[in-house]
C-alpha cells in the first residue's frame, strides 16, 4: 500500500515579472511618426474634398481620421506599457495593454469596413459626379504617404525582431511562428496597409472611370477593399483575443513541456496531472503545473532545470506529489 503523498510546492519565478516584456522603443517611435504623417494627409484630403467639391475625397479624408484614431491608440498603448512597466500591480507586466489596443484597433477596422460597404452600395444606386483629375492626384499622393508609413512600421518591426532575438540560444527547439508577433504594431501596420490597398483600388477605378467612363467601378472597388479589410480585421481580432483570453493550451510549447516528462512515466510513474500555460509577453510564457511521481529525486528545482531548455518560459509554479512505495 502506498504511503500518503508528500506534496512539495515551488512558486519561485525565474525572472522578475516586470522583465517579461519590454515595450519596443522602435515600434513606439514608428507608430508616433505614422500618426503625424497620416494626420497631415487626412487634413489635406478633407481640405481638397471641400475645395474641389469632391465627396469621394471628403469621404476618404474622414475615413482616414479613423485610422489616425486607431494608430494613435497603438502609440498610446506603447507609452502606457512603458510608463507602468515597473508598476507592481501588473502581476505579469504591461504587455496586454498593447494587446488590448490591437483588439480595439481590429474592432475599428471592422467598423471602417462596414462604413465602406454601406457608402459604396449607396454610391452604386445614387451615382455622383466625380472630379477625376483632382481625385486621382490626391489618391496618388495618399498612396505614396501610405507606402512611406508602411516602410516606417516595417523598419520598426524589423528592429524590434532583431532586438528580441539577437541573443544566442543554448538549445534547439521548434520556432513558434507568428505567436511572437507584436500585435499592437501589426494592428497599426494593417491600418496603413488597408489604406494603401483601398488607395490602389480607388486609383484603378478612377482611371477606368476617367478614360472609359466606368463610374460604377469606384463603388465596386470600395466594396472589394472593404471585404479585404474585414478579413484582415477578423484575423487580428482572433490573434489578440487569443492572447487576452489566455487561450494558449494548443501552443506548441505546451506539447513540448509534456514531452519533457514522458520518459519518466514508465520508469517512475511520473505524470502531469495539471498544466496551465499562458502568455505574459510577446515571447514570454508562465507555467503552473502539478505532477505525481514515485521518484524522490524529482524536486521543483529539478523540474525548473528541465524547463530551462525553453527560455521563453519565464515563470514557473510547481506542485509535486511524492508517492512512497
Amino acid at each position: 500500500m502506498d504511503a500518503p503523498a508528500k506534496q512539495t510546492h515551488d512558486h519561485s519565478p525565474w525572472q522578475h515579472a516586470h522583465s517579461f516584456h519590454a515595450p519596443s522603443a522602435a515600434a513606439e517611435r514608428g507608430t508616433r511618426q505614422v500618426v503625424w504623417i497620416t494626420l497631415v494627409m487626412m487634413v489635406i484630403e478633407i481640405a481638397a474634398g471641400y475645395g474641389y467639391n469632391s465627396m469621394a475625397l471628403l469621404a476618404d479624408g474622414w475615413h482616414m481620421s479613423s485610422h489616425v484614431l486607431a494608430i494613435g491608440l497603438s502609440a498610446l498603448a506603447y507609452a502606457a506599457a512603458r510608463r507602468y512597466a515597473q508598476d507592481g500591480r501588473f502581476a505579469f507586466g504591461t504587455w496586454k495593454i498593447e494587446v488590448l489596443a490591437s483588439f480595439a484597433s481590429a474592432i475599428v477596422l471592422l467598423g471602417i469596413a462596414g462604413m465602406m460597404i454601406y457608402s459604396s452600395i449607396e454610391r452604386l444606386f445614387t451615382p455622383q459626379a466625380i472630379q477625376y483629375r483632382e481625385a486621382l492626384a490626391v489618391g496618388v499622393l495618399g498612396l505614396g504617404v501610405n507606402l512611406v508609413c508602411a516602410l516606417v512600421l516595417a523598419r520598426a518591426g524589423k528592429h524590434d525582431h532583431h532586438h528580441g532575438h539577437g541573443h544566442g540560444h543554448g538549445h534547439d527547439h521548434p520556432a513558434h511562428g507568428d505567436h511572437h508577433e507584436d500585435l499592437n504594431l501589426k494592428a497599426a501596420y494593417i491600418h496603413v496597409l488597408a489604406d494603401a490597398v483601398t488607395s490602389v483600388l480607388a486609383i484603378v477605378a478612377l482611371l477606368a472611370g476617367w478614360i472609359w467612363g466606368y463610374g460604377w467601378l469606384d463603388p465596386v472597388a470600395g466594396i472589394g477593399g472593404a471585404i479585404l479589410v474585414a478579413v484582415w480585421a477578423f484575423g487580428l481580432l482572433r490573434q489578440s483575443g487569443t492572447a487576452l483570453l489566455d487561450r494558449e493550451m494548443d501552443h506548441p510549447v505546451v506539447a513540448e513541456i509534456r514531452a519533457l516528462f514522458e520518459p519518466d512515466h514508465a520508469a517512475h510513474g511520473t505524470s502531469i496531472t495539471d498544466l496551465h500555460v499562458w502568455r505574459v509577453g510577446s515571447q514570454a510564457y508562465a507555467c503552473a503545473m502539478s505532477l505525481v511521481t514515485h521518484d524522490a529525486a524529482l524536486t521543483p528545482a529539478a523540474v525548473r532545470r528541465r524547463l530551462a531548455v525553453h527560455e521563453e518560459i519565464v515563470h514557473v509554479t510547481v506542485e509535486i506529489a511524492q508517492c512512497g512505495g
